[in-house]
């Protein structure tokens, strides 16, 4: 299992984050829309664990495998390039710009949602037998999740929604430990065991993860939950984003740039 020190994964995020932003808007779409899809299936299936077992660290256990496929697979998500991104803009890297980091977000933005968005209506089918029965088990537990953390925020006025914004700060502090742990080594296996740790972890918390709820509150919506879609935006989605955005970047990407890139003169010996 071939182990890369920081100070080279975190040139490899630099570069990363780089070659995002000049991607073409057609690759970067269809990236971004298969890394939606592909967590919603992996929020679907853990959701169904949790239902089926009763025991929730069983569902966060095996929800990574989504997000390991997803980055074997190239694809993007926007909690990950909220930390890659900007780290090639702050190296001064040739022809990135603010406008270029932010054009790269917005397809990201748009291609998750449509995946999640898809996967999403694909499943409420399921869960109701094309729409010709009240939801299973699951499909119930899906449109109670995006009740109590839409509603459920918006009951507690400031305070929740400071709640919110702490609770995606966390998140993507997890999530992108995950996706730099793809980078920390050349093996299949050992990126897979970096990105399994920090992702597990993030699911079993009550955190909040922008692309995950890109699919629990749309299809909660669909299965009968009793919120609007103006409240999932505004009580989680748009909140979640930005504390998604802060938490990443502040925790994960300024800090191993700060001190793997940009290190401080070593002390002189007394």
């Amino acid at each position: 299992m071939a182990y890369l020190v920081p100070s080279e994964f975190v040139t490899k995020m630099v570069d990363a984050g780089e070659s995002k932003i000049f991607m073409s808007t057609r690759d970067t779409i269809i990236r971004a829309y298969m890394a939606g899809a592909i967590l919603a299936l992996a929020a679907a299936f853990a959701v169904s664990i949790n239902v089926q077992t009763g025991v929730p660290i069983v569902g966060a256990a095996m929800f990574p495998v989504g997000f390991c496929m997803l980055y074997l697979f190239g694809f993007d998500l926007l909690t990950g390039v909220f930390v890659l991104c900007p780290l090639a803009l702050i190296d001064k890297r040739p022809g990135v710009t603010l406008g270029g980091v932010l054009r790269n977000w917005g397809l990201v933005f748009i291609g998750n949602f449509a995946g999640a968005f898809t996967v999403a209506v694909m499943m409420a089918i399921v869960f109701t037998f094309g729409f010709s029965s009240p939801p299973d088990k699951v499909g119930q537990v899906i449109g109670t999740i995006g009740e109590n953390r839409t509603v459920g925020y918006a009951a507690h006025g400031a305070a929740g929604m400071l709640t919110l914004f702490v609770r995606g700060m966390l998140c993507n502090w997890m999530v992108s430990a995950g996706v730099v742990g793809a980078m920390i080594s050349t093996s299949v296996s050992g990126k897979v065991i970096a990105m399994w740790m920090p992702i597990m972890l993030f699911f079993y918390m009550p955190v909040e993860h922008s692309i995950v709820n890109m699919f629990l509150f749309p299809s909660g919506l669909m299965l009968g939950g009793k919120y609007t879609f103006m409240d999932y935006m505004l009580w989680n989605e748009i909140p979640t984003v930005v504390g998604n955005l802060v938490g990443g970047l502040a925790f994960t990407g300024l800090t191993l740039y700060a001190t793997h890139v940009k290190t401080a003169p070593k002390r002189a010996a007394i």
